[in-house]
């Protein structure tokens, strides 16, 4: 297993050569300590394990790793399905000037096809999704205040690797002295 920076694990994820809607997510508050968890899961892109934690407002801070090269039966169970109510996308930046312009102008017919049909809003954002290229993007279920009853599920299962990131992401805490309050 190799422990990475999360924005490394992120940038697989984008760079991982997978149908982008069949990505799913499930995360919250870490079990222990200051940050969040989120998992990462796709059919064939594997399994992503993340935990970050804010540094300040403006520096999100963690490490990640993969923790298995693709996502079974029993996994994916732990992940929500199409029909959940919370979604999720990693977006790339436009490559160019031109590049930005033609997706503005896709987004710009999507956004105008969806005003005039009847439409629903996991079909909108799919399409929104498609129209900008995203990379990564599905359903999530995550809960800002806590944990999902799935996300404690799959700690048990990668309890290793759990293990493993919760030092690296405790040296990283104590390094930016963050549990400490300001005067």
């Amino acid at each position: 297993m190799r422990i990475r920076e999360w924005k490394d694990i992120v940038d697989d994820v984008v760079e991982k050569d997978v149908d982008s809607d069949d990505w799913r997510a499930v995360g919250g508050s870490r079990a222990d300590g200051v940050g969040e968890d989120l998992y990462l899961g796709h059919p064939r892109g594997g399994v992503y394990l993340l935990k970050t934690y804010a540094k300040n407002p403006y520096e999100v801070k963690g490490v990640g790793t993969q923790v298995a090269r693709k996502l079974d039966d029993e996994i994916g169970s732990f992940l929500p399905e199409q029909e959940t109510g919370g979604r999720f996308a990693v977006q790339n930046p436009p490559e160019s000037e031109d590049d930005a312009e033609e997706k503005a102008r896709h987004l710009e017919a999507v956004v105008e096809a969806h005003a005039d049909a009847p439409t629903t809003p996991n079909d909108f954002f799919d399409d929104v999704m498609d129209a900008l290229d995203s990379p990564a993007f599905g359903p999530m279920d995550f809960d800002q205040y806590g944990r999902p009853e799935s996300a404690d599920e799959l700690s048990e299962r990668f309890e290793e690797a759990e293990d493993l990131l919760n030092e690296e992401l405790e040296d990283l805490i104590d390094d930016d002295d963050v549990g400490r309050a300001f005067q």
